[in-house]
């Protein structure tokens, strides 16, 4: 049921919103300098990397967000190619946040369940830290407040998740996320 609805909305979501990401694509592109689409791999499903797509927010010759990208990045526009993740049965609407390798994959005991999960678009933890590259430029040492205060307290929400999901809670986090982006 939960593939079902996330591919039938994937699809849905990308007609209604291609005009909106025709026109995110072709001002990352302007703003980049760069084809406008950034590919990284992420850890997925069963600890399986995958590539994630997004919408490049950053210049490449100085490594910095523009302010155009900033804009994309507040409002998550960034992050509507990962749709096609969805469409692709690597991703659902809402699930944990797929992360970088050395976080993850590297959950042990009990954590592990986490991986069952397929990564999501949203989640309790992507709303409840929706600025968290704000939050993270405010500390001085961001790399360690990230291991010792934010990941663990995702990971538990995210755990939290596993044994509690339904799919009326997915639609409430579905409509929590609208909620904080607009």
């Amino acid at each position: 049921m939960k593939q079902i609805f996330d591919i039938i909305f994937a699809f849905v979501s990308l007609i209604v919103l291609f005009p909106v990401l025709l026109i995110s694509w072709l001002v990352a592109c302007i703003d980049t300098n760069t084809n406008g689409v950034f590919l990284q791999k992420r850890i997925g499903q069963f600890g399986k990397p995958f590539t994630i797509y997004k919408l490049r927010t950053m210049h490449i010759n100085t490594c910095k967000v523009s302010k155009i990208g900033a804009f994309l990045r507040k409002y998550k526009l960034d992050e509507l190619p990962q749709l096609f993740n969805v469409l692709k049965g690597e991703m659902s609407l809402v699930g944990p946040r797929p992360d970088i390798a050395g976080y993850y994959d590297r959950l042990e005991g009990e954590n592990r369940k986490i991986l069952e999960l397929k990564p999501g678009l949203t989640s309790k933890a992507a709303i409840k830290y929706a600025n968290e590259e704000l939050l993270l430029k405010q500390q001085k040492n961001p790399t360690h407040y990230n291991d010792t205060v934010l990941f663990p307290d995702k990971v538990r929400m995210n755990l939290d998740y596993y044994y509690n999901h339904t799919f009326l809670g997915d639609i409430k986090i579905i409509l929590q996320t609208f909620r904080v982006l607009f």
